[in-house]
């Protein structure tokens, strides 16, 4: 009834005695004071509308959960905590940190002959093995861009001269995984992947 009274288009509001006729039919014949049945409706809207903030203030703080899950995994830690204050991210200088780049070997020719979907399965699965096992090594993973994945050790957080033994520790343990991973929807081609390192 409210939202008709305020119509932009006045012939489609109702008439003074329309509004009666419906306060009547809600009290049902019931004589009230049309002032007091306002207080209720506005009660009532009151009620719906704290609800409703409620709500979305719930909903925005499981996005806000999900956006800082998300930058923890993209940014190392003191990075994305610093963002999340917003305080400015200096670079940095390591003296010494060893990387890791690895890709598949014919890569493209599996692209080819795979569904779109069935690429995205591949490196999925790979990647979470991969993910799996650079858990239990002091290393870091950069980024992933196609079948290339990229790992750190030394860096953000310094390890002295260990960063070489934990990514060759790292690249044997993946290269025995990828000894025994089967591609789900070409179970009988394997997979065999290049690694290259560097320290400096």
């Amino acid at each position: 009834l409210m939202k008709q009274c305020w119509s932009e288009q006045p012939e489609r509001r109702p008439t003074i005695d329309q509004i009666f006729d419906q306060f009547k039919s809600i009290n049902k014949g019931r004589k009230t004071n049309i002032i007091d049945s306002m207080l209720r409706m506005l009660e009532q809207y009151s009620s719906n509308l704290e609800d409703l903030i409620r709500e979305r203030t719930e909903e925005l703080e499981i996005e806000k959960q999900k956006t800082d899950k998300l930058l923890t995994q993209m940014l190392p830690p003191s990075v994305a905590e610093a963002l999340k204050m917003g305080t400015p991210v200096e670079p940095e200088y390591f003296e010494e940190v060893t990387l890791y780049f690895s890709d598949i070997v014919g890569f493209t020719t599996i692209s080819a002959m795979s569904e779109p979907i069935e690429v995205v399965d591949l490196l999925n699965d790979l990647y979470t093995l991969f993910d799996a096992i650079i858990g239990s090594h002091d290393v870091y993973k950069v980024e992933t861009i196609g079948d290339a994945y990229m790992v750190a050790s030394g860096l953000p957080k310094r390890n002295g001269n260990r960063h070489a033994g934990e990514i060759a520790n790292m690249s044997l343990d993946i290269l025995s995984s990828v000894g025994t991973f089967k591609m789900r929807h070409m179970p009988e081609v394997p997979v065999r992947i290049r690694i290259g390192l560097h320290s400096g």
